[in-house]
């Protein structure tokens, strides 16, 4: 069984792929020229996302998309995360955070896969903290936030995903895609 994943982004491609493959799920990646549009509403981004893509490729596709959220900010930066990562630097989160008690952090990671006859979303939120420093390699956010301990980059520059992959949504979406063929 084969799915087709618009993305650009290998960490993604390999959470999908820890979730899909032991299914007998072959994830294959393409990479399409898609206008990523910004909005305070990461649904609003992530539906973009998946129109473009089906109608790009014109056949049964999937995409992901990542908003954050820190409580203590009101909720920055959402769907803007990727303009974000690019204008701030770790030290600029950190300065954001200097005087604020609640470190929390969290992600929530949306999976949309669309065909001709089906849209289907599943979602899920993963909470953290704000490190007191960055640490690994990474975007911005990729060395500040950390989950269990760890940034997202320090589990990167161990060979790690962010996550066990038995807790991604791709596990989620993977069980469901599988049932498709026994349908």
């Amino acid at each position: 069984m084969n799915l087709l994943f618009a993305t650009g982004s290998d960490r993604k491609l390999a959470e999908a792929s820890a979730a899909c493959e032991p299914l007998g799920i072959n994830v294959e990646q393409t990479k399409l020229e898609i206008t990523e549009i910004q909005s305070e509403d990461p649904m609003i981004i992530t539906e973009h996302k998946i129109s473009e893509a089906y109608r790009l490729a014109q056949k049964p596709i999937v995409v992901t998309d990542t908003s954050w959220s820190i409580p203590s900010l009101n909720g920055f930066p959402g769907g803007y995360m990727k303009d974000i990562c690019g204008w701030f630097k770790p030290n600029d989160f950190l300065a954001l955070m200097s005087d604020k008690s609640d470190k929390r952090i969290s992600f929530t990671e949306t999976i949309i896969y669309k065909d001709k006859n089906l849209t289907k979303v599943f979602a899920k939120q993963y909470w953290g903290e704000v490190a007191s420093a960055p640490a690994g390699t990474g975007n911005s956010i990729e060395v500040v936030a950390q989950f269990d301990g760890f940034t997202i980059g320090q589990k990167r520059d161990k060979g790690e995903l962010s996550h066990d992959p038995k807790d991604y949504i791709w596990n989620d979406f993977a069980t469901w895609y599988a049932s498709l063929s026994a349908e």
